[in-house]
């Protein structure tokens, strides 16, 4: 069996590595701007694992001689051939699923890409790792937007937001009433008096709009009914809540 020498300080795997650290940084900017759970540092640390699995599956183990011959054999797709199923594991734990909503499907996706780049930076194949970034960008921002643009009314594309609001008691009918003829697709919505004030009432209000600036755009919408004291409209995730 022959012993492999390898330099501790190799520029050429250097660059590699840190090849995989700016194209995962690309990637996970882009998720961090979108708020989402996997962002920069998830993205980053999946490109540099596949990229550096990935070198030492080339470069860390030794050539095995086939009868007695100076060259032998190596299976340097052993490893990197686990780096698919390890991040199928890391993938399935950002898919949450409630009911019929399943939540993480895209960014499951983008590691699963992520760690694609990261082995073609390991292989040295630099064409190959720039490419998919810039198409995995465009996918996740400009298909993303247009997607939202021209095809508003879709399910996957409403946003489910939380309405709490406090009105006048005598208002609160006309209030209620005024929601459920609002919006359609609307989950749930309850109504009671106000634990502070005697003369209040809270009505909770859950609903799918599809809108580009949801809260921006209900907040207006509540803004002009008459009989609201206060407004609190935020995003509402059925499987943080619960």
């Amino acid at each position: 069996m022959e012993s492999l020498t390898f330099p501790i300080f190799d520029l050429n795997i250097i660059i590699r590595i840190l090849a995989s650290v700016f194209l995962g940084f690309a990637i996970g900017l882009e998720r961090e701007m979108a708020n989402k759970y996997a962002g920069l540092r998830t993205n980053i640390l999946v490109c540099v694992g596949a990229c550096v699995f990935t070198i030492l599956s080339i470069y860390a183990f030794p050539m095995v001689s086939v009868s007695g011959e100076e060259f032998g054999t190596r299976d340097s797709a052993r490893v990197a051939a686990q780096i698919v199923t390890g991040i199928g594991f890391i993938g399935g734990g950002t898919v949450l699923r409630h009911g019929a909503n399943v939540f993480g499907l895209t960014t499951a996706a983008t590691l699963w890409a992520v760690a694609s780049i990261g082995m073609a930076c390991g292989a040295g194949m630099f064409g190959v790792a720039i490419a998919t970034t810039i198409i995995s960008i465009i996918v996740l921002v400009f298909i993303g937007f247009g997607e939202r643009r021209i095809l508003p009314n879709a399910v996957k594309n409403a946003t489910r937001l939380k309405v709490t609001l406090t009105c006048l008691h005598e208002d609160s009918e006309n209030i209620y009433d005024f929601i459920l003829e609002k919006y359609p697709n609307l989950r749930e919505i309850s109504k009671k008096m106000s634990s502070q004030d005697d003369n209040l009432t809270k009505i909770v209000a859950i609903t799918d709009v599809n809108l580009n600036n949801p809260i921006q755009e209900t907040y207006k919408v509540f803004k002009k009914v008459h009989g609201v004291d206060s407004i609190s409209i935020q995003e509402y995730n059925e499987v943080a809540a619960k």
